[in-house]
């Protein structure tokens, strides 16, 4: 897939996108955690989580939600961007950082993170396959691979509240 046509699948859904965040913070995650996204191909009851990392270029802290797994007490992400040829900022950004913070639900955490290699990525990869199918969709539009972050929770923190963010996601 171009970056061209992964920009055209993220203008259509900006505008959901946007209200999906500003609904989980606003919230403090009683709303956003569990939604419908078969209109995208994925589950009926897909599971979201909030990501904030500070970036890299502007020092702005931006908070992003995401598909997530878990899998044996470490939560799953994926730097999929819609099968783009270039990796999403999130992803870049969190690689600058030692720590990251997550939110799902009601909790959130400061964690440490990794990237799984090998038989353990592969094993990971289905699985976040066979709960977000469009994954194996945005796989072969791209000829990068796609990074999995695993995030590890080390302390429960405060949820996160919108005014935590001083940058907005650009989509």
């Amino acid at each position: 897939m171009s970056d061209d046509s992964s920009a055209a699948i993220r203008d259509q859904r900006k505008d959901w996108a946007t209200e999906h965040r500003e609904m989980y913070l606003g919230s403090g995650g009683a709303k956003g955690h569990i939604m419908d996204i078969t209109a995208v191909g994925g589950r009926a009851f897909a599971t979201h989580c909030m990501v904030k990392y500070t970036g890299r270029k502007s020092g702005k802290v931006f908070i992003t939600p995401l598909c997530y797994g878990d899998i044996g007490g470490e939560v799953v992400i994926v730097a999929s961007k819609g099968g783009a040829d270039h990796h999403p900022a999130w992803y870049l950004n969190i690689r600058e950082q030692a720590e990251v913070e997550f939110q799902v639900a009601t909790q959130a955490f400061r964690a440490t993170w990794r990237e799984p290699a090998g038989a353990e990525r592969e094993k990971v990869w289905a699985f976040m396959v066979d709960n977000f199918p469009f994954y194996a969709d945005y796989q072969k539009a791209t000829d990068r691979i796609i990074p999995l972050v695993m995030m590890q929770a080390i302390a429960e923190i405060p949820v996160f509240r919108p005014e935590d963010a001083t940058g907005i996601r650009q989509f």
